[in-house]
């Protein structure tokens, strides 16, 4: 379905996927598309994105806050050090996604982390350094045309896959270049478009 980008109440146009849920349009406004370049936040989001499989992304939005306190705050030198018994304890717990093969992918992926921090020069360097340091700005009018992966997130997932890191689809790694803003996808007519580029990472949302 071909959707354009949509006004609402406040006076601003925004990308319509958000609707009207005031949390998603605040995730929207102030995190979608702006360029993240922290090593820990793009671990801790590629690891989010990779828990979305099969799922709707303002579910895990909403157990964000839920999935930090359980995975100490997205801390990959605690992550990899997890031991059967807090796997087995996080399959317990009603607050996140619980799914064994999710949550082991994360300690696998925490271990790759920390062997691209210790032999090179940083995870988030080895991300931008595929669109080169800067975020790929795309033109779209509608949703429609937004691609689901590309050829660059399909070569970013082989890499990352080859490094060991799991849940590392193309699918999931383009809507993580979404979403830290490697590529801006805003709809060329949202007010974000124009001004994402310049924005600062924001504070952390709380779900409501």
């Amino acid at each position: 379905m071909s959707r354009s980008a949509r006004l609402h109440a406040d006076g601003l146009i925004r990308c319509p996927w958000p609707g009207e849920d005031p949390f998603y349009m605040a995730y929207h406004d102030t995190e979608w598309g702006v360029p993240e370049y922290d090593d820990r936040a793009l671990y801790e989001k590629l690891i989010l994105d990779g828990f979305q499989a099969g799922l709707s992304w303002i579910t895990i939005l909403r157990k964000r806050e839920n999935f930090r306190k359980a995975f100490d705050d997205f801390r990959p030198e605690k992550i990899a050090r997890y031991n059967a018994k807090k796997i087995h304890a996080l399959m317990n717990d009603a607050g996140i996604v619980r799914n064994r093969a999710k949550i082991e992918g994360a300690v696998a992926s925490a271990k790759s982390y920390l062997r691209i921090m210790e032999d090179g020069p940083g995870f988030s360097k080895f991300l931008w350094d595929f669109v080169d340091g800067k975020p790929r700005v795309n033109n779209f009018k509608t949703t429609a045309s937004v691609p689901a992966s590309t050829p660059l997130s399909i070569e970013i997932s082989k890499e990352l896959a080859a490094r060991g890191f799991k849940f590392v689809g193309p699918t999931i790694v383009y809507a993580f270049m979404q979403a830290t803003g490697m590529v801006n996808d805003h709809l060329v007519t949202c007010f974000c478009h124009e001004s994402c580029a310049g924005k600062q990472r924001s504070p952390r949302l709380k779900a409501k």
